[in-house]
């Protein structure tokens, strides 16, 4: 590790998601110079979503992937650099900041938009990895229209899954909702509007229910998830307990609902405020600066402020407004940074 500063650059943004490289599109264009910093999930999630069909301008839809990569080479072709390093740290006791990465690099920045994201939580259970973007995702409102007529799963039992599980009832034959306990962690009104929905015939709870094991292929998609049922919950602790019983069951996309976790860490020692989530407080409201952090230079965009619609076009928007507010705050910097120094100057 070295404290020495590989470069100084005016804007860094972390991410390379749709919030990060719309920050870098508007930021390259405002000639403010951005490194945009891949981190370790470049692209974000939307490389998980094999056709994005509800992103404006593209009719037939787009791969999530090849719309980051037309990002990328928009924001290149305006300026911007793009480089792999996750950030690790960042002093904000110091102008300019000291922005440090994983590998020891150290750069130093006149302002940072952190537009990292937030990663969904996965099961960690077989075929889930090799199915996410066939069959298994983490969005309903991304994906749940390509599984029309067939019966979907969800897995959660926060406002999270129920919220998820209701909005797929527009287009599944059956919703099953899977929770590892016996009582949801949802909100009453999340929970009554389930409950509806189950008098209706459109969803099917199974308490106490887990998943272990997805089966299916990225042709066919998935064809059938292994679960596990114990009458007092939690059935993967209890594998052993002959209580414990293990069925397969046909369903034809599975949706993970267990929250998400906001790549945030590397803001945890600064002034920047975050929620008990660790999602990013910014400023909101009307009027420009919404998406000013606590610190001044330090702006927030995408689903690392946004835990609530967390949407592609979301993000973007997000991020033109916090290349927009950096570029506003950078002028007032470099106007200050050049009225100290014509004073040193003069005092000398």
């Amino acid at each position: 590790m070295t404290d020495e500063a590989v470069e100084h650059r005016q804007l860094i943004i972390a991410g390379t998601g749709i919030a990060g490289l719309t920050a870098a599109i508007y930021a390259a264009r405002s000639n403010n110079d951005p490194l945009v910093l891949e981190g370790d999930e470049p692209g974000g999630q939307l490389t998980l979503t094999t056709d994005v069909a509800n992103y404006p301008g593209f009719p037939d839809g787009i791969s999530g992937p090849d719309l980051v990569n037309n990002m990328k080479e928009q924001a290149t072709q305006f300026g911007a650099e793009i480089d792999h390093g996750i950030v690790a740290d960042i002093d904000d006791t110091q102008r300019p900041f000291r922005v440090e990465l994983s590998n020891g690099d150290v750069y130093t920045a006149d302002a940072v938009i952190a537009a990292s994201g937030a990663s969904a939580r996965t099961l960690g259970i077989p075929g889930e990895d090799d199915l996410m973007g066939f069959g298994v995702s983490t969005c309903a409102t991304c994906d749940g229209a390509f599984f029309r007529g067939e019966d979907m799963l969800v897995i959660g039992g926060g406002d999270a899954a129920m919220e998820e599980a209701n909005f797929l009832t527009k287009f599944a034959d059956t919703v099953y909702i899977a929770h590892r306990r016996e009582e949801f962690r949802a909100e009453d009104y999340w929970v009554d509007r389930i409950e509806e929905k189950v008098e209706s015939g459109d969803v099917e709870i199974m308490r106490n229910t887990e998943a272990v094991d997805i089966h299916g292929s990225e042709a066919d998609g998935v064809d059938y998830v292994d679960l596990v049922r114990h009458p007092e919950g939690h059935p993967t602790d209890k594998l052993d307990d002959p209580d414990t019983e293990r069925f397969e069951f046909d369903v034809g996309a599975v949706f993970l609902a267990i929250g998400h976790t906001p790549n945030t860490d590397y803001l945890t020692d600064t002034g920047v405020e975050m929620d008990d989530d660790g999602y990013l407080v910014t400023e909101g409201g009307r009027g420009s600066g919404q998406t000013r952090t606590a610190v001044d230079g330090i702006f927030g965009a995408g689903d690392v402020v946004d835990f609530h619609y967390q949407q592609a076009i979301t993000a973007g928007g997000m991020g033109s407004k916090a290349a927009l507010d950096a570029d506003d705050y950078l002028e007032d910097y470099a106007t200050v940074a050049a009225e100290e120094g014509e004073t040193a100057a003069a005092d000398d």
